[in-house]
């Protein structure tokens, strides 16, 4: 099978974002008096990938309205720093290169705001590789994967069945699934193998290069 347009996922899958996403978190949480030691940090990955709002009321408890005042607190320290401290994985930039001059159009869809992603890959210096770059807007009226990838299908007048996502999450396997969208799972970001096995994506990719190799066969 061959596909017309790839659709990317950010976090997790062009960039290792642990960093900026972590502090950002912590500067939230001190808001609500909860205090996280540094040694910690490595315990909000679990944040990285599904919508913050989401996040906040798993993992800390927090209703609706704290939750969503909460990524106002987080978005404090992230839209000025912690957006900045990441980098791109090794490999990538080659990638989307090699796309680029085979002619496939690269999209791509996350739940970060559409704003971030936009001023994030432009000081990446990656943002002339993508037709389009789709986010999750300000006011959380499209935060779930599923309506990113539809705003971005609807935008472009895409196919679903023309279209491969490649994220490193269940959120990203089970949103494109929704739109009718195949999945590459990627093996280097946050995803563990138990959560692929059981959202069970159509292909895998264990390394950056593994998904080059495959990215070549399926386009």
């Amino acid at each position: 099978m061959t596909f017309k347009n790839l659709i990317f996922d950010l976090d997790g899958t062009l960039i290792e974002p642990k960093t900026g996403i972590t502090r950002a978190i912590v500067y939230a949480l001190k808001h609500y008096g909860i205090e996280i030691p540094e040694s910690d940090y490595d315990s909000l990955t679990p944040f990285i990938g599904p919508p913050l709002t989401e996040s906040f009321s798993r993992y800390f408890g927090f209703d609706d309205a704290k939750s969503r005042e909460a990524v106002e607190k987080y978005r404090e320290y992230y839209a000025i720093t912690g957006l900045f401290e990441c980098s791109v994985y090794p490999g990538i930039p080659q990638l989307l290169l090699q796309l680029q001059q085979a002619g496939v159009p690269v999209y791509l869809a996350t739940s970060k705001p559409q704003v971030f992603a936009e001023t994030l890959l432009k000081h990446l210096e990656l943002d002339h590789y993508f037709t389009l770059i789709a986010g999750s807007t300000l006011d959380h009226t499209r935060d779930q994967k599923s309506q990113v990838l539809n705003w971005l299908l609807c935008q472009e007048q895409l196919k679903p069945e023309d279209c491969l996502m490649i994220g490193d999450r269940h959120y990203d396997v089970e949103g494109a699934r929704a739109c009718g969208i195949d999945t590459v799972a990627v093996g280097y970001g946050y995803g563990s193998q138990e959560e692929f096995d059981l959202c069970a994506p159509a292909y895998r990719a264990e390394t950056v290069e593994a998904l080059a190799e495959l990215l070549q066969r399926l386009t």
